[in-house]
C-alpha cells in the first residue's frame, strides 16, 4: 500500500510499500482516503483548493462546495502517484479525438465525454402515445392543446416538451403552432 506525504507547501509525494518514508518536519503522512480525511479536518478550504490545483492534469477551481466534495476528487487524482507513466493508447486517441493532457495522473481526465449522436426516428410505434399525438397533429385543422392532454394523460408542459423535444428535434417534424380566434392553442404538421 502506497503511503503518501504532503508538506507544508502542499506538496504531495508517494511512497511505494517498500519504501523508506523520510520524517520531514510539518510533514504529515496518510495511506487511505479515511486518513486524508481525518488530516484535511483540520485544514481550511484554501489549503484543499491549493493542494487540487497543484494535482498536474486537473482543471483548476476556485472553491469546492464542501470538504467532502474536496476530499472526494482529490484522492482519485493522487492515486497514480509514484507510478511510471503509461504508454498512450493509440485507439483511444483516435476513438475521442484527442488523448487527456500529458500531465495527468493515469486514468485522470476530467473532461466532459464527446456527444451521442442520435439517429432521426423513423416512425412511431402503432398504439403508442407519440402515434396518437402524431394523428392528432395529422388532421387537416391540428389538434388543440387540451385534445393532445386528454389524449395522453399528460399536463400542458409535458405536451409542449414533448412536441418540441421529441417531434421537432427528435423525428425532425415541423410543427405548426397557432393561437385561434378563441385563444386556444393549436398545433399541426405542415
Amino acid at each position: 500500500m502506497k503511503t503518501f506525504v504532503i508538506d507544508r507547501e502542499n506538496n504531495i509525494t508517494a511512497f511505494g510499500a517498500g519504501q523508506q518514508v523520510p520524517k520531514t518536519e510539518g510533514a504529515e503522512s496518510f495511506k487511505s482516503s479515511d486518513a486524508l480525511g481525518k488530516l484535511a479536518a483540520n485544514w481550511s478550504a484554501g489549503r484543499l483548493v491549493e493542494i487540487w490545483n497543484s494535482v498536474p492534469g486537473v482543471i483548476p477551481v476556485k472553491k469546492f462546495r464542501d470538504r467532502k466534495t474536496a476530499l472526494r476528487r482529490i484522492w482519485p487524482a493522487i492515486q497514480g502517484r509514484g507510478e511510471p507513466a503509461k504508454k498512450p493508447n493509440v485507439a483511444a486517441e483516435r476513438l475521442h479525438g484527442a488523448l487527456a493532457p500529458a500531465k495527468s495522473a493515469p486514468g485522470m481526465a476530467f473532461s466532459k465525454p464527446a456527444p451521442k449522436r442520435q439517429q432521426k426516428a423513423s416512425a412511431p410505434r402503432d398504439g403508442s402515445k407519440t402515434a396518437k399525438i402524431k394523428a392528432l397533429l395529422e388532421r387537416p385543422k391540428g389538434a388543440t392543446l387540451d385534445e393532445i392532454m386528454k389524449a395522453t394523460g399528460w399536463q400542458a408542459h409535458s405536451v409542449r416538451g414533448f412536441i418540441s423535444a421529441v417531434l421537432g428535434k427528435r423525428m425532425g417534424l415541423d410543427v405548426q403552432s397557432a393561437r385561434r380566434d378563441d385563444g386556444a392553442r393549436v398545433y399541426s404538421l405542415s
